[in-house]
């Protein structure tokens, strides 16, 4: 009678644990598809804010190369904004709160799915090969990009966009575009630009971020 006591508590505790395992597997599921689901989202609009930057940036190549930099149209000053100065709307910050959770703490035996963990190291390898190429998107930034701003950009009419400065730079600009507002964009030292250093520039940087889109971001997506 004592054995069969031990024995059924031990059964008892053993249903217990599968169940709480159970829930636990169903708990994180939720959660990954939730952080999964989000970040679908988030990479479109990413998707889309870098097929724009794109657009402007050819739009730059082809004003240095066949245009007077004195007399600048109200284009201009959109455009030299999304192709050099508005970054956030491109950037794309992967959650991974609760990927690393399964991760790092063995929950992962939770999910008896092979292919879903399979699926989990995948996604780890796009989301660190995703943030190196933004890194090397960002040095070329710092390198290039903003010493060309610090010589030649219009900050007084960046300030005008900016207004009281309570939106972003990206959503000021929108508003801009979207509005009957037109001043027009001047270039500082102008007549220092070198067109061709500057369009090869601009097109290295466009080759950059096209490669990020195309390799990383749509492997992401894939994934």
């Amino acid at each position: 009678m004592l054995f069969l006591a031990v024995f059924c508590g031990f059964l008892a505790e053993y249903q217990l644990e599968h169940k709480i395992e159970k829930d636990r597997a169903k708990e994180l599921a939720k959660s990954f598809y939730d952080e999964l689901k989000s970040d679908s989202v988030s990479i479109q609009m990413a998707v889309q804010s870098r097929l724009r930057k794109d657009s402007a940036i050819m739009y730059l190549a082809d004003f240095f190369q066949d245009s007077s930099l004195n007399n600048l149209p109200r284009a201009f000053g959109i455009n030299y904004m999304l192709a050099l100065m508005v970054q956030s709307p491109t950037i794309f910050e992967p959650r991974s709160a609760i990927l690393d959770q399964l991760k790092n703490s063995g929950s992962l035996r939770y999910f008896k799915s092979k292919e879903l963990q399979i699926l989990t190291g995948d996604i780890s390898v796009a989301i660190v090969n995703l943030k190196n190429r933004q890194e090397i998107e960002q040095v070329f930034f710092n390198s290039h990009l903003g010493p060309f701003n610090i010589r030649h950009g219009d900050h007084q009419w960046i300030k005008k966009l900016r207004g009281n400065g309570q939106a972003t730079l990206a959503k000021d600009l929108e508003s801009y575009t979207n509005s009957t507002q037109d001043f027009h964009y001047q270039l500082g030292n102008f007549d220092k630009i070198n067109k061709a250093e500057t369009i090869n520039m601009l097109q290295l940087y466009l080759l950059i971020i096209q490669t990020t889109r195309v390799n990383q971001y749509i492997k992401y997506i894939s994934e």
